[in-house]
């Protein structure tokens, strides 16, 4: 089962490479211009992300694919590494798999001389993962 936290993963990582949600039968959009703000995502995708939760704007899907996200937020679907670009993808856990991965029309992906669309870091945490390994060789080594 997706986790609402993986949903919101899966939108922000297609949402830097320009993907769109799209709701009201197609007559409403959302792309937040800015996705992440330094180690947590940006109030504009945060906003995006209340809106498309909310019920007033009715089932919104990503551009490119037909699953909704009211959809994968069910038992019935996970979030994982598509096996051509390594992008979050959403999986039926029992059935037919989807026809394709949103990055089917994207021209020149995937890029591997581009940075990949990431998640937000914590620059504290990485370095103090960082000291407590270094720490742990400098045991070890004794």
């Amino acid at each position: 089962m997706a986790t609402k936290q993986e949903v919101k993963e899966y939108l922000a990582y297609w949402f830097q490479l320009g993907k769109k949600v799209i709701a009201v039968n197609g007559k409403v959009s959302f792309l937040p211009e800015s996705v992440i703000e330094s180690d947590r995502y940006s109030q504009e995708f945060e906003e995006c992300w209340s809106k498309i939760l909310s019920t007033a704007v009715g089932d919104c899907y990503l551009e490119g694919t037909q699953e909704t996200i009211a959809e994968l937020l069910t038992p019935a679907w996970e979030v994982l590494p598509c096996g051509r670009c390594e992008m979050p993808v959403p999986i039926r856990s029992v059935g037919m798999p989807v026809l394709s991965c949103p990055c089917n029309n994207l021209p020149n992906w995937p890029n591997t001389e581009l940075p990949s669309p990431r998640s937000p870091v914590s620059s504290q945490d990485q370095l103090m993962a960082i000291c407590d390994r270094l720490g742990e060789n400098v045991e070890v080594g004794s």
